[in-house]
Formats: structure tokens, sequence, C-alpha cells
């Protein structure tokens, strides 16, 4: 009898679309939850904390436990904890960010921090920027929560962590460490999260860029929707390719327990 499989899921494109499900995802999730198949919620966003989230989804109909749910922001906390124990934090972020470096027993200061960490917010300060910058000159090392440019909105696009580190970075001529994905480090502490083994562990996301290639890089087999931000040929621009792509979500529903039929054509 094959192996089960472990699912690590993004959020954004894969399940929802800001505050709207994606067809499919409830009957998904609720399909892993009643077999009892285990699953992460990964998201690079930082703003909010797992329980935040989970209220959230909640308001979709889709029901994810707290503890399915796997942010930018506690893996940052969880390598600073691993790098330097009991250390001190200068916070660009929001509550998602300050809660999980508190849990891990960080202290937040502005006076000769051991890290500049930048996250997510929704109201970027400039003097706060000025000040990030000013630590990092002083020796403060630089951790960004993430490398994503843009976050979406109603009106469209808004600068996000990537876009402030790299104003950071030009000012100070220091490059951040980016904890997310990309960086297949947010995977491996989501499969520590999870108790789990990249053999028999999936991700599904709906970019090649950050998704599938974090996935790869950790040793998942990895699927490609196309309800996100990716088109048919999406794939085609990569020198990597996913391991399956499906449509959407919706056409995983009945086969999470053998989500790559070998002898099925590509759907796409």
């Amino acid at each position: 009898m094959a192996a089960q499989w472990n699912y690590l899921m993004d959020m954004d494109g894969v399940l929802v679309h800001e505050e709207h499900p994606i067809p499919g995802s409830a009957e998904f999730v609720a399909e892993l939850t009643a077999n009892a198949i285990p699953f992460l919620v990964l998201t690079n966003n930082s703003i909010y904390t797992p329980r935040d989230l989970r209220a959230r989804l909640s308001r979709t109909g889709l029901e994810v436990p707290e503890a399915a749910i796997w942010t930018s922001a506690l893996a940052t906390a969880r390598f600073l904890d691993s790098q330097r124990p009991g250390g001190s934090a200068f916070v660009i972020g929001e509550a998602g960010l300050t809660t999980a470096l508190h849990e891990i027993g960080y202290v937040l200061t502005d006076r000769d921090p051991d890290y500049v960490v930048l996250g997510e917010t929704r109201t970027y300060s400039f003097t706060a920027i000025t000040k990030a910058i000013r630590l990092v000159e002083e020796g403060a090392r630089f951790i960004a929560t993430n490398p994503d440019a843009t976050g979406p909105s109603r009106e469209g696009s808004l600068p996000a962590t990537g876009a402030v580190a790299a104003l950071i970075e030009r000012a100070t001529g220091r490059e951040p460490y980016y904890v997310g994905k990309p960086n297949p480090l947010m995977m491996r502490s989501a499969l520590r999260a999870l108790g789990a083994h990249s053999e028999n562990t999936l991700m599904i996301g709906d970019r090649m860029d950050t998704d599938v290639r974090s996935g790869l890089e950790a040793g998942l087999r990895t699927i490609l929707v196309l309800s996100g931000i990716s088109a048919d040929s999406t794939a085609e621009l990569y020198p990597f390719r996913p391991t399956r792509v499906v449509k959407s979500i919706a056409d995983l529903v009945g086969h999470s327990a053998d989500p790559f039929p070998e002898d099925e054509p590509n759907p796409v």
C-alpha cells in the first residue's frame, strides 16, 4: 500500500482569491480533514497570526485549524530562534510577525538590536524604514520574511516586503536574508511543523517562481494550479517544471490519496 501523502498548500490563488473561496477548495480541505490526511496551508504574508487567518478562512467557508496554518512570520521566528535564541529585533511588521517573535522570547527594541526584521504591513512608515537603515548600518543583521515585491488589493498592487527590502538594501549595501518562499527553508520548517518527510509530501501552488521552485528545492513533488497567477503557458517560461498541472484544486477533490495518477493524461 502506498504511503499517505502530506499536503502543503499555498493560500492565495489556491484556496482563496482575497475574501472569496476558489470553487472546490472547501470540499478539498474537508476531504483531507475527513481522511485524517496531514496538511498545512502556507502563506508568505506575515501580517496575520494563524488565529486571524483561521477566522478569515472560516468566513469564506474553509474550515482550517489554527495549527494547520504556517506563515513566513512563523518560519522567520523559528529561524531566528535557531540562530540566536533569546535575541532582540527591531521589527517593521504587524501582529503576525510581532506575535511570532514574542512567542519565541525575543525582545522587540530599537536600541542595538541583533536583527532588523522586515515584514508586511498595511502602512509602511518612512520613519521606521529610516530607523531600520540606520540600525543595519550600525551592524544589525538584516532579515526579511519574504521577497514578494507586491501584494494584491482591490485597487491594484501594493508595495510589499521585497520592494521595501530593496530600498533598505540600496541605502545600506546590505542584502537581507529572505526566509519565506522560494527559500526552501520555509518548506523545511513547514515539514518539521507537520512532522512529515519530503518523500511523501507535495506542494500545491499557483506560482512557479515561489511555490513550485521552493517545493522542488526542498525535494517535494509539486502541483501547479491555474486558478491564481499562472496561465497555461506559464510553466514553459521556466527551466524547471511542476510534477503536475491542474486547472484548480477542484480537480484534486476525490483524489487526495492519489494525486499523481500515472496512467491519467495531464488534464490541462
